[in-house]
């Protein structure tokens, strides 16, 4: 059974969670955009910790008032994810031109994929 969310002290609980996730969010943003690892990590744990105080909150209530913020969390946290792959696939590029990639993606004759050891001239002298 969902209760209706318009009661006034489950709405002033869960709008700071709200405002939390969305901050964290920004953050984690901001962060993925300036390539700050520590940030990042602490916008990350920032993010869960909302997440879970919200998931806390609002277990048992009617989220249909909430939707459309939900949504707009949900589209903002699939942004980042987004922005983060995007940096993954650009570090990952470095790396393989680099000759230093985590691994070749490929498997070997005996089954493994294997560390690339193969070394790139960056420069003729």
């Amino acid at each position: 059974m969902t209760v209706p969310v318009s009661n006034a002290l489950e709405s002033n609980l869960i709008e700071p969670c709200m405002q939390a996730l969305q901050q964290a969010l920004d953050c984690e943003r901001q962060a993925i955009l300036d390539h700050d690892v520590e940030a990042l990590m602490s916008a990350t744990g920032e993010k869960l910790t909302a997440l879970r105080q919200l998931e806390t909150l609002a277990a048992g209530i009617d989220p249909t008032p909430l939707e459309p913020r939900l949504r707009a969390l949900y589209q903002a946290n699939q942004a980042n994810g987004a922005l983060l792959a995007r940096r993954r696939r650009e570090v990952n590029w470095a790396l393989r031109h680099l000759g230093r990639s985590e691994s070749s993606g490929a498997y070997d004759a005996r089954g493994q994929t294997d560390t690339l050891q193969a070394s790139r001239a960056l420069a003729v002298v």
